[in-house]
């Protein structure tokens, strides 16, 4: 499995409110520029998506994922991970949430292998980009709300 990168950002908002957002996959395409579409294709008995079809579109990027979640009871996290995908060898993401204060410190963790080979430090760079632009737009979304 490729090197994972991590970032953490802090919500003005508590655990549960920014949880709703990240389960809101529907949504997805209001908020995050490089999503056009995405529908949840299936869900769990507490309606928190299990599968879902993502199409993204970022500049380099273009490409329709399936991702297949996980919700640990305790909703303080979520991770997926790739079920199909025209570019990506494999995909696994985690969002891990942890009260701070008034709020909520946001971990956004990222590992991407692609079928093309590219160089490990535009690789890094690309993903550290994605789990920026992710934790930004969440924290907009979240406290725009």
């Amino acid at each position: 499995m490729a090197d994972k990168t991590a970032q953490t950002i802090f919500i003005d908002a508590d655990l549960s409110t920014v949880m709703d957002v990240i389960a809101d996959i529907g949504s997805y395409p209001d908020w995050v520029a490089e999503y056009k579409e995405a529908e949840v294709l299936e869900a769990d008995e507490a309606g928190y998506p299990k599968v879902a079809r993502l199409v993204l579109d970022a500049a380099v990027l273009k490409d329709t994922m399936v991702l297949a979640y996980q919700w640990p009871a305790d909703r303080e996290s979520v991770t997926w991970s790739l079920v199909s995908s025209n570019l990506l060898k494999s995909l696994e993401g985690a969002y891990r949430l942890a009260p701070k204060g008034s709020g909520t410190d946001v971990t956004y963790e990222l590992a991407v292998d692609l079928m093309i080979p590219m160089i490990g430090l535009l690789k890094r760079k690309a993903e550290r980009r994605l789990t920026e632009t992710a934790l930004k737009d969440l924290k907009k979304r979240v406290e725009a709300d």
